[in-house]
């Protein structure tokens, strides 16, 4: 068997990662772990690599970082330029160490490097891959995955994720190349001394800044106030970037949570640091009790994504969707610009297709126009390099997914939570200014707009055959389209396989629209074996779409099996 041999391969070699060998020799005759390991490598798609940190093929270590930077490197080689890459990583276990390694690949390749100092988060790499004329960029982070994982993502010249052909390529470049010694390397030091290494300038993290506080939509308003914060990082990289950037623009009663606060691959208090769950944002919001702040914020460990929780009128902290406060920060941008003077004309906001339909209400209210992509934030970066391309990129207001990303500007392309923070405090704090709250301005836009409610169910297929059978699950969705969920009748079913119907790549996505207003989405997850299913409904008061959202639910269930 292939996979035996490789592990005995690794076994018998001289590796420089002390760690690993005794990980190899304490599974040594055990047949399912050594498959786990090693029977398939980590797969390189758009996203990049990600996977639990360990001795393999089927592992995060350096020879796979080793090897799937050598296969972006023979890319990046073909590709003219300036040949070179920025590197940024995170928090997490061995980021520091696989950002240094990828490094040291490259320059061994003759690439020229430009390596953050310290972490920072994806919206710096994004940056510095644009800001340095760069061909492509590496992000170090498995995003908000548990703590054993890690992770590689890479980036094309224009900041925004690598596109499938670029994918691609490299792919087929990693598979040419032996992940033990397959690799050009040159040591670190060497590197920085020939030049070929350099750290990022203290200019591009400034211009950064700027860029982001430049996106204010209200500039000042801050600083007379008082907005009293919460903060926690989650032990990841957005403390100095977050905090830099809200003190700069007045936002100085920042409380930060302090088993949160420095960096910590092991993430000690949250097992899944993910902003989306209420688990990682306990701690925050107790400590929001007890300081009386206005607001709570919480970014993951490589600051894409931010959650929030806000003080109700009772005292009480209630935590907000992130269809909630995209639709909230659309509203406010929206409203603010016209305000001042400062929307652009023929304004544009973009959204995944399976973000709330009442950001499509909301922006055409403002006379926007409202893009709906393929999830990913990269499909939103696309729309923003076809508005730079056309010449148009200040059209571009706002983006948004409801996984908690959000975007404004285009000095980035991917999500953002620096300037995401920035401008919930800002909106906060206008929302405080003149008497009101989010909370308050949230129940506003519902009660002008109706109660939507939006309810994200996933249900996972582990197993070999879990693929398997999530593909048949949806091949009998579209050889059988059902006409009805709960007594509510299909008006309309977008299939998103179709471009030829979407006018947008082809994706295993199917969106049925339901008399009443009410859509249900259903869609296998890219990374884990899941489907997950999207339900927006509509009523007259929360406990209306709620009771909608329940039947619906139930109806889906039986054919997810």
């Amino acid at each position: 068997m292939e996979y035996k041999a490789e592990y005995e391969r690794w076994l018998a070699a001289d590796l420089e990662d002390k760690d690993l060998r005794p990980e190899l020799l304490s599974i040594q005759g055990m047949d399912e772990e050594i498959k786990d390991r090693f029977a398939v490598k980590l797969a390189f798609g758009t996203a990049g690599l990600r996977g639990v940190l360990g001795a393999g093929t089927n592992r995060m270590n350096i020879y796979v970082v080793r090897q799937a930077t050598q296969g972006l490197a023979n890319w990046v080689k073909t590709q003219g330029g300036t040949q070179t890459v920025a590197i940024s990583y995170d928090s997490r276990i061995k980021s520091d160490v696989f950002a240094k390694e990828a490094a040291c690949v490259l320059a061994a390749n003759g690439i020229n490097v430009r390596i953050y100092k310290a972490l920072m988060p994806v919206p710096a790499l994004s940056f510095a891959t644009r800001y340095y004329h760069c061909n492509a960029g590496v992000m170090v982070t498995a995003s908000h995955n548990p703590s054993k994982y890690n992770g590689y993502k890479a980036y094309g010249p224009d900041g925004c994720q690598l596109t499938d052909e670029a994918a691609d390529i490299v792919y087929n470049e990693i598979q040419k190349i032996d992940v033990l010694n397959g690799a050009a390397m040159m040591s670190f030091e060497e590197g920085m001394e020939s030049g070929r290494i350099q750290y990022v300038e203290d200019a591009c993290y400034e211009a950064l800044y700027e860029a982001i506080k430049s996106r204010s939509v209200r500039p000042g308003l801050c600083k007379t106030a008082g907005l009293k914060l919460v903060y926690s990082p989650l032990n990841g990289s957005g403390l100095v970037p977050v905090t830099r950037v809200l003190n700069d623009i007045g936002i100085t009663d920042i409380t930060i949570v302090p088993e949160q606060k420095d960096p910590d691959g092991n993430f000690p208090t949250c097992p899944y640091p993910n902003p989306e769950i209420r688990e990682a944002l306990a701690l925050g919001l107790e400590l929001a009790e007890k300081e009386g702040a206005d607001l709570m914020l919480a970014t993951d460990p490589d600051a894409d994504r931010v959650g929030i929780a806000v003080r109700c009128n009772d005292g009480s902290y209630q935590l907000l969707t992130g269809n909630e406060v995209g639709v909230l920060l659309l509203d406010y941008i929206c409203k603010g610009r016209i305000e001042n003077g400062t929307m652009p004309k023929d304004p544009v906001c973009v959204k995944s297709i399976v973000s709330t339909p009442l950001a499509d209400v909301v922006a055409a209210h403002y006379g926007v126009e409202c893009r709906n992509v393929l999830t990913g934030f990269k499909w939103i970066g696309d729309q923003i390099a076809n508005l730079e391309a056309a010449g148009q990129v200040e059209r571009f207001i706002f983006g948004f997914e409801e996984s908690y990303g959000y975007l404004a500007g285009s000095y980035v392309r991917d999500k953002d939570a620096v300037i995401g923070s920035m401008l919930i405090c800002e909106m906060a704090a206008y929302y405080r200014s003149i008497g009101s709250s989010i909370k308050e301005e949230l129940e506003r836009i519902y009660s002008q707009y109706g109660r939507y409610l939006n309810k994200v169910n996933s249900y996972e297929f582990p197993g070999l055959s879990g693929m398997e059978t999530m593909a048949g699950i949806m091949s009998r969705l579209r050889e059988n389209p059902p006409k009805e969920f709960a007594g509510y009748a299909v008006v309309k079913v977008t299939d998103y396989k179709k471009p030829e119907q979407t006018g947008l790549p082809a994706a295993n996505v199917l969106i049925y629209e339901l008399e009443g207003g009410a859509t249900v989405v259903v869609r296998p997850s890219g990374t884990e074996p899941k489907i997950k299913t999207y339900f927006t409904t509509l009523g007259k008061d929360l406990a209306e779409a709620e009771a909608q959202e329940k039947a619906l639910a139930a109806a889906v269930e039986p054919m997810l099996k």
